[in-house]
């Protein structure tokens, strides 16, 4: 009998969403991540959980309707990760004419039952706060609502609801080899430890791997796949306003201006194809100048590549031949062979249906439960969306030592879970030493505890962002205080 019913190699958004399904419909899980949860490209995303008005642009008409019905699942499943926020696009008649954008968004209100959420609106922007910060010959706007994701995140609440419904979770482990017979053959190194384990079904969910992974690991025939690098930049806040800007740019791209972090705003996307190895990936000059000169052409406030503190990219894949950005999942099955997923490509907002759609592709091989990831929430997810600033109030109230930005960012983080994270602490002191403004000891503690981080770079990076804003001195000191903590018990 094999150890597994499904094996998954990688722990991006694709290989997590795989195993939490799974998971949850009773199968045997164990997912092989080499590094960390979302630690590539899945943590490269411009945050958006949308409908993509590029897409409509291009007549991709279900595409939309279906992302725009994820929408709403998100919401409700992950209340305290995706946030709904207004949306702004300058009119001018350089780009596309207004009566173009007006219709186009009168369709994007067609395609949704908006759950609560407003339609859309035409702004008089030279007396409205979102044109306060823009040049003044944009005299209106289209207002719409979408919403914005914490994408690292989502990946790590994800994998910790596939633990918790029994998901072996493993990081800091390879996939060196993997042998096909009626069933298959895993041999791993985690964390420098040799061993074997099988499974009754692969699932190669790699991202910019899933082409070396195929050949050089399972030795499998793989289709063509052209990489793609992805990127955006990030800049002091240049607005007041809480909304996302959309911004019509000389080549036709929409490039997205986002609140970020409280202090900064998220500039992108640049998207072109990439050579060479996913784990190292720069974003090139060219391509910062590209997004300051974007957000210049609007803002009032002009943007130098010398303002950008950081930049985010990732290599994702994509058929080279046939329909691109809707996710791929290949489906192998041979006679008296174990069977085979590849799933690559896609967006956060069809993240979750995708990988239904995948491990509904199982069912002939072994009985699992229906489809149910839609109904279930997050861990931390259980409440509804527009009761947010309740849950923030509710936790300033409990904690009273948290300012309001700190107790919006560990609900944001952390949902109905934060008192997991902070206990019964009274004073901020009880919480251990402080690393910076934000992070105590009990919450890295925490999240090497419950939620697989390993470095510095896993809690600042990617479980939140602080290390926007962190000085080095307490970088240090954070790398001292988790180097003494003792590794959590691995499951799997």
């Amino acid at each position: 009998m094999a150890d597994y019913d499904l094996a998954i190699i990688g722990g991006g958004l694709n290989g997590v969403n795989l195993a939490r399904d799974a998971a949850g419909r009773g199968l045997r899980v164990i997912l092989i991540e080499q590094g960390d949860l979302g630690g590539a490209a899945s943590s490269a995303t411009p945050r958006l959980i949308h409908g993509d008005l590029s897409v409509l642009e291009r007549r991709g008409f279900w595409r939309v309707r279906r992302a725009l019905a994820e929408r709403r699942t998100w919401l409700r499943i992950a209340p305290h990760l995706v946030r709904p926020m207004s949306f702004v696009i300058p009119a001018h008649s350089d780009e596309r004419p207004p009566w173009l954008l007006r219709a186009g968004l009168y369709v994007y209100d067609a395609l949704t039952n908006r759950g609560g959420l407003p339609g859309s609106a035409t702004l008089d922007i030279t007396h409205h706060p979102v044109g306060n910060a823009l040049k003044r010959p944009f005299g209106i706007a289209f207002e719409y609502a979408d919403c914005v994701v914490d994408d690292s995140r989502l990946v790590v609440l994800t994998a910790l609801d596939a633990a918790e419904r029994g998901a072996a979770i493993l990081t800091g482990a390879r996939c060196v080899r993997a042998d096909r017979t009626d069933t298959w053959r895993l041999a791993l190194v985690d964390r420098g430890h040799r061993r074997v384990v099988t499974a009754r079904a692969l699932a190669n969910a790699s991202g910019g791997w899933t082409a070396m992974v195929a050949e050089t690991v399972l030795r499998q025939p793989q289709q063509a796949l052209a990489a793609m690098q992805m990127s955006q930049i990030v800049v002091p806040r240049l607005f007041e306003s809480d909304n996302v800007y959309v911004f019509q740019n000389s080549d036709g791209r929409l490039i997205f201006a986002s609140p970020f972090e409280r202090d900064f705003t998220l500039v992108g996307t640049v998207t072109h194809g990439f050579t060479g190895d996913p784990a190292i990936v720069a974003m090139p000059g060219a391509d910062v100048s590209y997004l300051c000169e974007a957000a210049s052409r609007y803002f009032r406030e002009r943007v130098v590549p010398t303002d950008v503190v950081r930049t985010v990219s990732g290599v994702n894949l994509t058929p080279v031949s046939g329909r691109r950005g809707d996710g791929t999942t290949l489906f192998h099955a041979r006679r008296r062979k174990a069977p085979l997923l590849t799933m690559f490509g896609g967006d956060v907002t069809t993240s979750r249906l995708r990988a239904e759609r995948a491990v509904t592709r199982l069912t002939p091989f072994y009985p699992m439960s229906p489809r149910w990831t839609a109904g279930a929430a997050l861990p931390g997810g259980d409440f509804a969306w527009d009761r947010f600033e309740t849950e923030v109030d509710l936790a300033r109230h409990r904690w009273r030592f948290l300012s309001e930005p700190q107790a919006r960012r560990l609900v944001a983080a952390y949902g109905s879970r934060l008192p997991a994270v902070l206990g019964e602490a009274k004073t901020r002191e009880e919480l251990g030493p402080a690393f910076g403004a934000d992070l105590t000891g009990a919450e890295v503690r925490y999240l090497m505890a419950r939620e697989w981080a390993r470095f510095p770079e896993d809690v600042l990076w990617r479980r939140s962002k602080l290390g926007l804003t962190m000085p080095a001195a307490d970088r240090d000191a954070l790398a001292a205080f988790m180097a003494g903590v003792n590794d959590p018990p691995r499951t799997g």
